[in-house]
């Protein structure tokens, strides 16, 4: 089995210790809450369904690169992210951009995962049709979460938004959430299969 105990004992003491890191002073911790939010939902169901649906070791380790993106950003706000102006020609911190890239890539190997595992769909070009469709559908949703944070929440929720004074940010994250499903399915299938099939 490709999910075992000494994996998964380290995956936990990696995202604990950015977990930890993250939460110390970070830039806003309203921000910083809504921010690594969806990675600590992501670890309950991780541990509430690790003996009935063990992760290929892609998928897991994919589920942490993200994680640690989310608590980074959480951590200085997506805006305010060291280092990262190099990224764009105008000035802005693109570091969301990064964000968003992974939430195409890691939920496009998670769905293809769920897919493929529970017989949905066998494979080719309906399976990355599909993979791709909810990975839209989830960005989608994610920019209508930071849209109904915002109205509730007011100038509180601007460093969550994180769009910089750009009016096609919204637009633009999906894109990249694009781009990340499409070269999950690209670059990582043929590997993703070959994990799959160990499983079994």
């Amino acid at each position: 089995m490709v999910y075992r105990k000494t994996p998964m004992i380290l995956w936990l003491i990696v995202f604990s210790a950015v977990f930890l890191w993250s939460a110390i002073e970070p830039y806003d911790r309203f921000t910083w809450f809504l921010e690594v939010v969806p990675a600590l939902i992501v670890l309950v169901i991780m541990i509430a369904t690790a003996r009935r649906f063990p992760l290929t070791q892609l998928l897991s380790i994919g589920i942490l690169v993200h994680a640690i993106v989310l608590m980074v950003g959480g951590h200085y706000t997506y805006a305010e992210v060291p280092g990262f102006e190099w990224l764009s020609l105008d000035g802005r911190n693109n570091y969301d951009k990064i964000g968003h890239f992974m939430q195409g890539f890691v939920p496009a190997l998670a769905a293809r995962e769920i897919l493929l595992r529970n017989r949905v769909v066998q494979g080719g070009a309906w399976l990355n049709y599909i993979v791709i469709s909810i990975c839209l559908a989830f960005s989608a949703f994610y920019e209508l979460i930071e849209w109904w944070v915002a109205e509730l929440s007011g100038q509180s929720a601007e460093a969550f938004l994180g769009t910089q004074g750009y009016q096609w940010d919204t637009q633009s994250d999906m894109a990249m959430a694009l781009v990340g499903a499409i070269c999950a399915l690209v670059l990582l299938s043929r590997w993703h299969d070959k994990q799959l099939s160990r499983l079994h």
